[in-house]
């Protein structure tokens, strides 16, 4: 296992649209392993393989310390709707306002090649509406209402209304 280079935003790798996996090998497990790595070593809940410059349909995503593999992923159902600050391994220290789905319902394939569903709300489903663009090389920044702030200012904003 090891950590892999996150691609940033500009790059062209970031704009395409990913490739399915067609099949689960040992190349495909170890890049996701190394997706993990890389997610966990940059403080991350979520990285989709093309912000490591693989362009193939594999999300990762761990945001309360269950993870989960998302192989070939399609979105079946969504609800609601939240909207709060995102950011992205790919657009480091940076944030801006998004409105996504309160509630996602993804069918995906794991690493044994089982095909399941995943519900989720809130932080889950934010993460796996954004990972999911980013295998059809859509980014945060697309969708941002307003500006695009440093985190270093978000954080003296959210100090400030505590």
């Amino acid at each position: 296992m090891a950590t892999r280079e996150i691609r940033t935003l500009g790059e062209d790798c970031l704009r395409k649209t990913c490739k399915e996996v067609k099949e689960i090998n040992d190349r495909i497990i170890t890049l996701v392993d190394d997706m993990f790595d890389t997610m966990y070593e940059a403080n991350g809940v979520g990285l989709a393989a093309p912000q490591i410059g693989i362009l193939k349909r594999i999300v990762v995503i761990d945001t309360d310390g269950t993870p989960y593999v998302l192989i070939n992923p399609k979105i079946l159902e969504v609800s609601g709707e939240q909207v709060g600050y995102e950011g992205c391994l790919s657009v480091p220290g940076k944030s801006g306002i998004v409105a996504r789905p309160n509630y996602v319902k993804v069918e995906a394939m794991d690493l044994d090649g089982e095909t399941f569903i995943l519900e989720g709300e809130e932080l889950l489903a934010r993460a796996i509406c954004h990972e999911c663009d980013h295998l059809d090389g859509v980014m945060y920044v697309d969708k941002v209402d307003g500006d695009i702030i440093d985190n270093e200012v978000l954080a003296e904003m959210m100090a400030e209304e505590e």
